[in-house]
């Protein structure tokens, strides 16, 4: 078992820093991962992430990979002291990074340069020319049926008289009455998974999840793109298909989107592609949320 106080210990020996306190930071999907706020004596303030199992990486490779191409819109793990950015803790892996202040893409609007960067940083990322050694050990799109098949497997559930919480009970409810809009959406998205099978886009490295939760602007305007876990080598379009998605209700102004490309520049987009990732995503969304509530 990692303990707060053996965190504490490690920052100091493995990385110089001499935390006074250890915050839990209630944020981030990952259920294996911790994530903590450290802060010393003099005021520094360092964000502790601790995930379980000593697996590679990949999160930590891309970072490094961004920073050493230029980009400045992300948020490196420091290297300790013995040169590496990740360290096994026990059962876990411990990376550290410097803690920025500051607000999402949900809770604030970006202003026009803010959106502007965003494009032309997201253009950097998808034109990064990936190693052989880091791409043969990513992710690769597939178009896979897993979320498709389990809300289709949901519907076993949806009639089981349940007991739970309000919210279970709300979705469950919910999920009945659209039963027929949810079966038309995972067969429109497996339709459109079958269009892009066809189909041979160039794979580039994609963020896959650069929604306004995962992009912080700090208090003085700069934005960095956050959250780096589940890099993957995909069309374009995986990230793309975010700017006037309108995931959270949000960046679905035309307006926004513009200048998004302004910044992106000139590029021929795949509306099969997007509408199949449009699609997909809502489809992960209900599959992800009724697992945790109604199994």
């Amino acid at each position: 078992m990692t303990t707060p106080q053996h965190i504490i210990d490690c920052l100091h020996t493995h990385y110089g820093i001499a935390a006074r306190t250890l915050t839990v930071v209630p944020s981030g999907a990952d259920m294996n991962a911790s994530r903590y706020k450290a802060e010393t004596h003099e005021g520094q303030s360092y964000f502790v992430k601790l995930k379980h199992g000593h697996r590679y990486d990949m999160s930590v490779a891309i970072l490094a990979l961004l920073q050493a191409s230029g980009i400045e819109q992300i948020i490196p793990p420091l290297k300790a002291a013995n040169g590496e950015r990740a360290l096994p803790i026990n059962d876990f892996t411990l990376t550290v990074y410097p803690f920025v202040e500051g607000q999402n893409g949900f809770c604030c609007t970006l202003t026009d340069d803010q959106w502007t960067t965003l494009g032309t940083v997201s253009r950097q990322v998808h034109e990064l020319d990936v190693p052989t050694a880091i791409k043969d050990r990513m992710r690769k799109e597939t178009y896979s049926p897993k979320w498709r098949e389990a809300v289709r497997s949901l519907d076993v559930h949806i009639d089981r008289h349940l007991t739970g919480d309000e919210t279970t009970m709300k979705l469950q409810q919910f999920m009945k009455e659209h039963r027929a809009v949810i079966h038309r959406l995972v067969d429109r998205a497996e339709s459109l998974s079958q269009e892009a099978l066809k189909q041979s886009p160039e794979f580039v490295l994609c963020h896959s999840d650069i929604h306004g939760g995962n992009v912080l602007i700090d208090g003085n305007g700069a934005i960095y793109i956050i959250d780096w876990d589940e890099p993957i080598m995909a069309p374009k379009e995986r990230d793309l298909m975010f700017i006037g998605g309108g995931v959270a209700n949000t960046w679905n102004n035309p307006r926004e989107e513009a200048l998004f490309y302004k910044g992106y520049g000139k590029t021929a987009i795949d509306m099969v592609l997007l509408a199949y990732y449009r699609h997909e995503r809502i489809v992960e969304d209900i599959a992800e949320y009724a697992q945790a509530l109604l199994l």
